[in-house]
């Protein structure tokens, strides 16, 4: 595994922010989600489609809290254009299992 640098690690930005909408995404090449995702007032709503259908329904991801990079450049995913990269880990199994804190935090609060 290659080493990066503290500037390195501190040029990605992770935010927490609010899932507000989402969506079955049957379009895509591996089963996904659409997800809009409120970052608060300095980032705003993005959006992201993500494979972690193994262990989430849309309806189950509004409210939730998630942590997601908001400075990669826009990805086309199909017809549908991913923003931000939601951050997730496996869980052996071929599923994504979400990352996310373990209390609620004021959305758009930058990873420490």
């Amino acid at each position: 595994m290659a080493e990066i640098s503290f500037d390195d690690f501190l040029a990605v930005d992770i935010r927490v922010g609010r899932v507000t909408r989402a969506e079955p995404y049957p379009e895509a090449r591996k089963p996904a989600i659409k997800l809009w995702v409120d970052f608060g007032p300095e980032i705003g709503e993005k959006k992201s489609s993500a494979q972690i259908t193994a262990h989430y329904t849309p309806e189950a991801l509004i409210g939730r809290q998630v942590l997601a990079v908001v400075n990669f450049p826009p990805r086309q995913i199909g017809k549908f254009r991913s923003e931000i990269l939601v951050l997730g880990l496996s869980d052996g199994n071929d599923g994504i299992v979400l990352i996310r804190p373990d209390q609620d935090v004021p959305i758009g609060e930058k990873l420490q």
